[in-house]
């Protein structure tokens, strides 16, 4: 008994991907690719324009030499915050003490270095180790009390507030030594041959743009091994000659001025370290999951309660040292400082992707979000525009931003 046999016609081979993809089809690909990354680049597409823009209305003077490097110094503590804001956002809380925490820790220094003549390397370790008792109580609190967060560091906005007062009695006190002072305002030593540019900052260039080509190409090669969406080819080439032109921008800046800042380097130590940490660490992936499903990452074996405590003592450290940064470069610790460093913090990181939902968010979009903040103020302080108009319009970039995310997710879902 013969059993008959239909040979089957191959199936076509779908569009794009047999042969070479049609001008068309590839135009089509990188739309996609764009649409599908638009939350994590549209806020990089929108600080490239507000710099464009305010480049054009200064005449230039936003791109001299020396405003950019005042730019990263007046801007390195909101930085700073913001990374460690993030981290505090991703896991669905909110810290509002930073302000606070922030100068108080300045106001200790100046007591040590200047009225106990403390040593200044002694007295950033102890200033760092306050900040993250600080933090660390108020995770106690928040982690193992069940304390909401939005309470307890509005709390503590108040009591740090009061405890700098107590320290400096009501008074401005300075000015610091200066090794500290270089923390807030130095700059890298030069080296090396008589040359137009700064030797060093041009090496440190040269080796980021190194760093972060073979960063990128090894995260494109391990999403493709496990068989994760990743950019077109064309948009990711575009993606890195976009990034090394903006390195080597920079880079020939601060160059032709004094050179990289000393605060610039402890920022993109954060940076590196923070961003490996949320991408490749389990207590980093574990932030993103009692952020983004609480009950599930509980049931998963997450342990949320001591997640919560290290990511607020980490935001106290952070704190601390962003409050040695802007002591040192005003040189000086005052009751006042740190007035609403917080909701620069918050603002930065929601400008930069963070969901108020929490789990979402990346290292990189805090500082995006910040330096967004930091152009327009720079910008604004150049076009002479009040400061009342400042912050209005630093309000609605803020709610466009999270007005374009909310978009952006209903798009995604529909």
């Amino acid at each position: 008994m013969s059993t008959d046999v239909t040979a089957k016609t191959p199936a076509p081979a779908p569009p794009g991907k047999s042969g070479s993809a049609s001008g068309e089809n590839l135009l089509q690909l990188m739309l996609d690719g764009l649409r599908r990354n638009m939350r994590q680049y549209g806020m990089l597409i929108a600080l490239g324009l507000i710099v464009a823009l305010f480049a054009v209305w200064t005449d230039g003077d936003l791109l001299l030499p020396r405003n950019v490097s005042n730019l990263v110094l007046q801007n390195s503590y909101v930085l700073i915050l913001a990374i460690g804001m993030m981290l505090v956002i991703i896991a669905g809380h909110i810290d509002l003490s930073v302000g606070s925490v922030t100068a108080f820790v300045g106001a200790f220094a100046a007591v040590l270095t200047v009225q106990h003549d403390v040593a200044w390397p002694l007295a950033v370790v102890l200033c760092l180790v306050v900040g993250a008792g600080a933090g660390a109580a108020q995770g106690f609190l928040i982690a193992y009390l069940g304390i909401p967060s939005f309470i307890v560091t509005l709390a503590g906005m108040l009591v740090f507030r009061g405890f700098t007062e107590i320290l400096l009695e009501g008074q401005t006190l300075g000015p610091f030594p200066g090794g500290l002072q270089k923390i807030g305002n130095g700059f890298l030593p030069e080296t090396g041959p008589e040359t137009n540019y700064h030797n060093i900052t041009l090496l440190l260039g040269l080796a980021l743009i190194v760093f972060v080509v073979l960063q990128e190409v090894r995260d494109r090669k391990r999403q493709q091994e496990f068989s994760l969406d990743v950019l077109p080819r064309n948009i990711f080439l575009l993606k890195l000659v976009s990034i090394v032109a903006a390195i080597l921008v920079v880079t020939m800046l601060l160059a032709s001025y004094k050179g990289a800042p000393i605060v610039l380097l402890i920022l993109g130590g954060l940076v590196v370290g923070y961003g490996y940490l949320m991408r490749n660490s389990i207590f980093g992936r574990h932030i993103y999951a009692i952020g983004g499903n609480l009950p599930a990452a509980k049931l998963s074996g997450v342990k949320d309660k001591k997640v919560t405590f290290l990511v607020f003592l980490n935001m106290g450290a952070l704190a601390a040292l962003a409050g040695l940064a802007i002591a040192a470069r005003l040189n000086a610790a005052s009751p006042k400082a740190g007035l609403n460093y917080e909701l620069e913090a918050i603002a930065s990181a929601f400008i930069g992707g963070a969901s108020m939902s929490g789990g979402v968010g990346t290292v990189l979009g805090a500082i995006i979000g910040g330096l967004v903040l930091g152009v327009l103020n720079n910008g604004m302080n150049l076009l002479s525009v009040g400061s009342d108009w400042q912050q209005v319009i630093k309000g609605l970039a803020l709610l466009a931003a999270v007005g374009f995310d909310v978009w952006n997710k209903r798009k995604s879902g529909s």
